[in-house]
């Protein structure tokens, strides 16, 4: 009897020592971010039956609070945070992972907020891997994206953010992988936002105004709560600026011509006054689609282009455009985003990759898919 409870007991030990922790910590929880949560507890038990992989959310952030669980937080996360959390800051949470000794821990930023990213070097010095939704990490300064990526090679980790550019397409592995084999990239371009995607679909079709397509987007949640954070062509900038800067290119925002699509008179002030305004936009749209040849349709295009075989060769337009009704590009449906990615090798031919561009759970989805990756291979 002893004997069979001795092997039962190695069996136990060989089992526990297969499994890998992962231990997250997540900062934000509005759309994205609960929606992320929400995935990787549905997940957890089946990550750890098949994966052996023990996937712990062990703390939730917010601007003001953060719930700490070393154990890994329940459903019931959001009441316990309310009731349990206690006053935010970096500090605070590097304290807690450093006084559990707790390792292989990822920082999963899916704020939009600027500040915290310049703490990403001061994680990754605590011991911490990065994965990030929030595209301000990697659009700041030359020199800080450098030092970034130098601290993270020193302290061997790694930082994932798929999700930066084109929510959860495979876009940016796909143009690091075609670089680092040496393909020379000639041209980047394509509808990069899922709002103005949806946007500019349903407006070049119909005879909607473009106030009504508008609040129509803002209903389906496609927009930013500002609407005025897609219109003005700003982020759709951040994301041509990170693929230039995946292709070795010298570059800074400031160096993108972006488009603002938002009168001049309406860019200042409250969002309520702009959501009150929105009337004033119907005119000037409306000639820009009366203007548009009857075989082309209106989109919002960013293009990476010039010769990129130089740091300092290219050249980052985000514009309103017309293209051919028939094309690629033209085609487009709903809030899908398109990339067309021109290569020596290809030619004319495009690699083409489309899919969902907006929406919550897509994006969750694909920073999921980040954490998992990362888990791989730092098990």
């Amino acid at each position: 009897m002893s004997a069979i409870i001795e092997s039962k007991q190695e069996k136990i030990n060989l089992e526990s020592l297969k499994k890998t922790d992962v231990n997250l910590v997540i900062f934000g929880h509005g759309l994205v971010g609960g929606a992320l949560i929400e995935q990787i507890l549905s997940k957890q038990k089946s990550l750890l039956e098949r994966k052996d992989l023990n996937l712990k959310i062990i703390a939730v952030a917010n601007s003001t609070k953060v719930l700490l669980a070393p154990e890994g937080i329940t459903a019931n996360w959001l009441n316990e945070k309310e009731t349990s959390g206690i006053k935010h800051s970096v500090k605070t949470v590097l304290d807690f992972v450093k006084s559990y000794d707790l390792d292989n821990v990822i920082a999963v930023d899916n704020t939009a907020d600027e500040a915290i990213v310049f703490e990403y070097e001061n994680f990754v010095n605590s011991g911490f891997h990065l994965v990030s939704s929030n595209k301000k990490g990697n659009t700041q300064s030359l020199d800080f994206y450098r030092n970034l990526r130098a601290t993270l090679q020193v302290k061997n980790k790694k930082y994932l953010y798929e999700t930066n550019v084109g929510a959860g397409l495979p876009l940016i592995d796909t143009i690091a992988l075609l670089h680092a084999s040496g393909e020379n990239i000639t041209k980047i371009r394509g509808v990069f936002s899922g709002s103005l995607s949806y946007i500019f679909n349903e407006f070049s079709e119909g005879n909607k105004t473009f106030k009504e397509v508008l609040v129509q987007a803002i209903n389906k949640g496609f927009t930013e709560p500002d609407p005025r954070e897609d219109l003005c062509g700003n982020d759709v900038a951040r994301k041509l600026l990170i693929l230039a800067r995946e292709l070795d290119l010298h570059n800074e925002l400031e160096d993108v011509k972006v488009e603002n699509l938002i009168p001049k008179e309406l860019r200042k002030g409250t969002k309520e006054n702009f959501l009150n305004s929105l009337e004033t936009l119907n005119i000037p749209f409306a000639i820009k689609k009366k203007n548009c040849n009857s075989k082309n349709v209106l989109r919002y295009v960013a293009e990476l282009s010039g010769d990129l075989t130089k740091n300092d060769g290219a050249k980052l337009a985000v514009r309103l455009v017309q293209v051919a009704r028939n094309s690629v590009i033209g085609q487009l449906k709903g809030s899908d985003t398109i990339f067309e990615i021109y290569t020596e090798n290809y030619g004319d031919n495009p690699i083409v990759i489309q899919g969902a561009g907006a929406g919550a759970e897509v994006t969750a989805r694909g920073v999921f898919g980040d954490i998992l990756r990362l888990s791989e291979q730092i098990r």
